[in-house]
Order: C-alpha cells, then structure tokens, then sequence
C-alpha cells in the first residue's frame, strides 16, 4: 500500500518498513547512505534505483521527521 507518494509498505517485503514503491529498498537504507557521505549517483548505483525515488524517500523522511513528538520534553 502506497502510504506516501513513492513510498509504500507491505508486512510481506523487508519486514513492513517503508520502502521505495516497486522496490525491497527500504527509505533507512537510502537515507542512511546519503547521510553516510554517499553521493545521489553512488546510492543510485548501488540500489538500482532513479533520482527520483531517492528524492521520495527524503521527502518521506523529512515528512516523518516533521510530524514526530520531539524526542525531549520541552522546558517549561
């Protein structure tokens, strides 16, 4: 079920984890490797995936991140 556009989840592929649609990609992966240092073009290479899908699964991430409680109370 696609859940966001270019992201999909389903129990039966990597667990239910959140992944580029039509792919066993999961989003971690992909942000995990950018964040790791790795340039779009290796990441694209290495996951045989497009430009694209890479941009979906940030734009996921930084939904996801935008719409988490913060981690830490706040002070009062």
């Amino acid at each position: 079920m696609e859940i966001f556009p270019g992201i999909s989840m389903d129990p039966g592929v990597r667990f239910g984890k959140p992944c580029l649609t039509g792919t066993r990609v999961d989003v971690a992966t992909v942000v995990g490797a950018l964040a790791a240092g790795e340039s779009f073009e290796a990441v694209q290479e290495a996951y045989h995936i497009t430009r694209e899908q890479v941009l979906a699964a940030l734009r996921y991430a930084a939904h996801v991140a935008a719409h988490l409680p913060p981690a830490v109370e706040q002070a009062s």
